[in-house]
């Protein structure tokens, strides 16, 4: 089945300061686009019918509050990247909350370029 979202463009004012942060929250690789200073990719994603969602970090845009939401995976451990939230720049807007089997458990955090992204992790994880 594919997935509805199928890459998400996170604006950024100070690209490394960002890749630090995204790096540090989601412990996945924060990659630059070869050839370029302005785009950085998060995770490493497949292509075709198997293309895991991801998202890369973009020079440009206006960071915000507002606007459509990024919501990034926890693989399993929401509490993990909570924890490493703010001692990587960022800070916690809304603590995680139980959302029902639909959905599981989400949170909001605010990364080092001011935009605010949810957190989620699957409701049988935490069973």
């Amino acid at each position: 089945m594919s997935h509805v979202i199928v890459w998400a463009d996170i604006p950024v004012i100070d690209m490394q300061r960002a890749m630090k942060f995204y790096s540090d929250v989601t412990q996945q690789p924060v990659t630059p686009i070869p050839g370029s200073q302005e785009v950085a990719v998060i995770g490493a994603p497949g292509t075709g019918e198997g293309m895991r969602v991801s998202a890369d970090l973009y020079v440009g845009g206006t960071p915000s509050h507002t606007g459509a939401t990024v919501y990034l995976g926890s693989n399993g451990d929401i509490d993990g990247v909570l924890a490493r939230v703010e001692a990587a720049g960022g800070k916690i807007l809304q603590a995680k909350q139980d959302m029902g089997e639909m959905v599981g458990w989400i949170a909001f955090v605010e990364d080092t370029e001011g935009n605010r992204i949810g957190i989620q992790e699957p409701y049988e994880s935490h069973a």
